[in-house]
């Protein structure tokens, strides 16, 4: 299983934030007590300036849940020893086309690609549809307005052998379909169905139109002109896998049109250091015909374009969101020291300096915007593992629907947090300034 390190940046900027509250707390010889105090007896100014700060946090944390499932969803998909092979020119399966006849001695000719215990090379032949299917009427979706989903579509030529290069099995119960493909109808239908394997995700999306959590071995569907039944569900679970189906390459290339050829070869190595090899000898020196070939790795990492898109646009969100917050904190605290002119006038005949002042009411809205920092997080985080439906593509076309679940993790933690607390420290600092410029005998007039 893949593991997902906390950044050291994220570590040090919420570590520099803890430092500088603790040194300002204690060193400074600030009234804590007073603002402590102060927060409780004025509780409805707390209470709102807070709610601003969690607000931006949560729906920061939701947005970034967001990125995260789908960056841990497309590396999740890419064995490191992989190598996908596309026709030359072609950036997603869905524009490949690879005739046989041509490129037939691709899984042969390479060096490092491993063979299996029968000695035949751990290669997948793959074709890839993306297949429109009506969502039936008894489905809630329907009801909803969804008259129509797109399904992926991958034709195989041995399951069992594309299943070891991908790194999938079956769930108990389950079995890989037959080398024919089809079975006969478990429903008493004259027309043999065809078989198939789901992933998870796509099972669970399908079991809404039959009123189940998800499609179970057995359970039969409509797509084109057949029925299909389901053989097996792959243990596909964070993987772009998780929403496609499986079907004998033959049978589904003839319902849709895709008689001839594959768009997709895939095959294993052992490592990423021959995988790349391997990438290279087939792009430069393949001559039966002109294909391009990459790691799995790359090619996943290009389906994160769209990704980056998202990024982007959470990022601009997000900045407007803390603009609004930074005004909305000013306003508050503004208004709050105008209502405290004569306890900062009583601080400073107590003794107090003005920087001393000036600290006071700076931790004291980053200690509000860490209370609603901490609440938005909370609120957020509810969200984990919420089911989404996007689409993984290198931004230029093609790309794959997938299911995915949103992720929260440490990562987010510690980014929002440093986000809020940098946002405290903008809104609080100038209604700070504006306190410790007040003078004693005035404030007490």
């Amino acid at each position: 299983m893949q593991t997902f390190a906390v950044s050291p940046r994220l570590l040090g900027m919420v570590g520099f934030f803890a430092l500088l509250l603790v040194a300002l707390a204690f060193l400074g010889r600030v009234p804590l007590k007073y603002n402590l105090r102060n927060l409780v007896v004025r509780w409805r100014v707390t209470v709102l300036t807070a709610l601003v700060f969690a607000v931006v946090a949560a729906l920061l944390t939701v947005m970034m849940a967001f990125v995260n499932g789908m960056y841990r969803l497309t590396q999740g998909s890419a064995q490191p020893g992989n190598v996908i092979v596309l026709s030359d020119g072609a950036t997603d399966e869905l524009f490949s086309n690879l005739a046989y006849g041509d490129t037939s001695d691709l899984e042969r000719d390479p060096p490092n690609v491993l063979r299996d215990e029968e000695g035949r090379p751990l290669a997948s032949w793959e074709l890839y549809i993306v297949v429109n299917q009506p969502i039936p009427e008894s489905s809630p979706l329907h009801r909803k307005g969804h008259h129509r989903r797109f399904l992926q579509l991958r034709g195989i030529k041995d399951p069992v052998l594309s299943a070891r290069v991908h790194g999938l099995q079956l769930h108990p119960g389950g079995s890989w379909f037959s080398r024919a493909g089809v079975r006969d109808d478990p429903d008493g239908g004259k027309d043999q169905v065809i078989e198939v394997l789901l992933g998870e995700g796509i099972a669970r999306a399908m079991g809404t139109d039959v009123g189940k959590p998800s499609l179970a071995v057995g359970d039969t569907f409509e797509l084109g002109p057949r029925r299909w039944v389901v053989s097996g569900i792959l243990t596909s679970a964070g993987t772009t896998f998780d929403s496609e189906i499986w079907a004998e390459r033959q049978l589904a290339g003839e319902k849709f049109g895709k008689e001839l050829g594959y768009t997709t070869l895939v095959l294993r190595t052992a490592d990423a250091e021959k995988a790349k090899e391997t990438a290279t000898w087939l792009t430069t020196n393949f001559k039966k015909s002109a294909v391009m070939a990459q790691t799995e790795t790359e090619y996943y990492e290009k389906l994160n374009e769209t990704n980056k898109q998202f990024l982007v646009v959470f990022v601009i969100v997000a900045v407007f969101m803390a603009v609004g917050g930074v005004f909305g904190v000013m306003n508050t605290m503004f208004a709050a020291i105008s209502q405290r002119i004569k306890d900062i006038g009583v601080l400073r005949i107590l003794g107090f300096a003005r920087w001393q002042l000036l600290l006071s009411f700076f931790l004291e809205t980053l200690l509000i915007a860490l209370i609603g920092g901490l609440i938005g997080l909370a609120v957020g985080s509810l969200a984990n593992g919420w089911s989404m439906t996007s689409i993984a593509g290198s931004g230029m076309g093609g790309g794959k629907s997938v299911v995915f679940k949103l992720t929260v993790d440490l990562n987010i933690w510690l980014g929002v947090l440093t986000f809020i607390l940098g946002m405290g420290i903008v809104g609080g600092l100038l209604p700070a300034l504006s306190a410790m410029r007040l003078k004693a005998l005035e404030s007490l007039r």
